[in-house]
């Protein structure tokens, strides 16, 4: 097990947590966000039912993760309810079936059973990957999301979507099973790596641009606050995000219309992911890059203007600098192909409709998606003929050196 290093002193105070329900037809669950929330677990735990008291609890998380929590994590357990703790590598590399087979075959040999309840402590990764095991497991067992990265807390944990990657495409197996509860604790983004806190907020910055013009102009005002970690201006945000995606997720559970305006920038941002396979950018990087090649074709389609197109490419710079990547243009055209947003050979697309507001197209050609597929390659690689690469890059939290000259 990994040494547990020694954490910054969390603070609590019931009266500054934001708790927002969500509510579906078939699940009703709260996110709760606040600082200092990981010492009130096995209290959050117990207030779920009287069933959860007994119950054999079991953690998922990564060893860096760990690393810097485990002691904030532990300390409202008594020694006799201590959770058993299972590790998933970081990386989306690793966000495979293969990894739920071994996790569910852990789980069997500690005799994890039907009454048992899985936490998933981590980022994106960690809370997909552990939600579709709680989805399958035995047939479907309960879950916790306690979200330790920013992208998490604001998006990933909020509505019951559970997945894994196939090496066709993202999250191409996978099902949806809803958390008791999503438990988020601002005091975590406090060791996470910059990229890590900016991934996140371009994932807000996403569904500002899509569903609120109030959350925009904050997001543009506050920027300095934001990439310094203010804790007020972050919790805002993060309580704004989730509220957002509540009110998406419970006018469409399933994902059958309304809820796909949440793919802005995803359908090209996944594509770009696969094709790096997964190791030159964080998730809300692609997701950046992906927006910026959705408003040229947005500008194409004049669903919005050329000075709120500018506006929302400002904002997204605000939030920069945006990683280089290597593709072609052939490449990523193919790899949308295998978008799960498709359907019946048609390829949905998401547009802003000024900001604030989103279309769903169902008739985006090819030569579309290659001019915007171009605006982020010369983009790209400007960025990488420009800036120097640093002499190490934080990513998840590991440092990967660059090699000598």
């Amino acid at each position: 097990m990994p040494s547990r290093r020694t954490q910054p002193r969390s603070s609590y105070d019931e009266r500054n947590v934001r708790t927002i329900a969500i509510q579906t037809a078939s699940a009703r669950y709260r996110a709760h966000i606040g600082s200092g929330l990981l010492p009130t677990l096995a209290s959050r735990i117990a207030r779920l039912g009287s069933a959860h008291t007994e119950r054999r609890l079991f953690v998922i998380t990564s060893p860096e993760i760990w690393d810097h929590w485990a002691n904030a994590f532990l300390a409202s357990f008594e020694p006799s309810r201590q959770p058993a703790v299972l590790f998933l590598p970081a990386g989306e590399q690793h966000k495979r079936l293969a990894q739920v087979e071994r996790l569910a075959g852990e789980l069997a040999r500690l005799g994890a059973d039907r009454s048992s309840l899985l936490l998933a402590f981590g980022g994106g990764i960690v809370g997909d990957l552990t939600g579709f095991l709680a989805a399958i497991y035995m047939r479907g067992i309960d879950y916790v999301q306690v979200p330790s990265t920013l992208l998490a807390q604001v998006d990933s944990s909020i509505g019951a979507k559970t997945g894994v990657n196939l090496a066709a495409g993202k999250n191409l197996a996978g099902s949806f099973h809803a958390p008791l509860a999503v438990l988020s604790d601002t005091t975590l983004l406090s060791t996470l790596p910059e990229r890590e806190l900016r991934a996140g907020l371009f994932e807000s910055l996403k569904i500002a641009t899509i569903r609120d013009r109030g959350l925009f102009r904050s997001m543009e005002q506050q920027a300095p606050q934001l990439l310094a970690r203010d804790p007020e201006a972050l919790a805002a945000v993060i309580a704004r995000s989730v509220a957002l995606k509540a009110e998406i997720v419970q006018l469409d559970e399933r994902e059958s219309g309304l809820r796909m305006v949440l793919n802005f920038g995803h359908t090209i941002g996944h594509a770009l992911e696969s094709v790096t396979r997964y190791r030159s950018l964080l998730h809300g990087e692609a997701v950046a890059w992906g927006m910026l090649a959705a408003l040229r074709i947005a500008r194409e389609r004049a669903t919005v203007t050329d000075s709120e197109a500018a506006r929302i490419e400002r904002a997204i710079h605000l939030y920069g600098p945006l990683p280089a990547f290597r593709a072609t243009a052939a490449s990523l055209l193919a790899a949308t192909g295998s978008d799960k947003k498709n359907h019946s050979g048609r390829r949905r697309f998401i547009l802003p409709r000024g900001i604030g507001d989103a279309t769903i197209l169902e008739d985006v050609t090819d030569a579309e998606l290659q001019a915007g597929i171009a605006t982020i390659l010369r983009a790209g690689k400007a960025v990488e003929t420009s800036a120097p690469r640093p002499a190490d890059d934080r990513v998840a939290g590991r440092i990967v050196k660059a090699p000598s000259a």
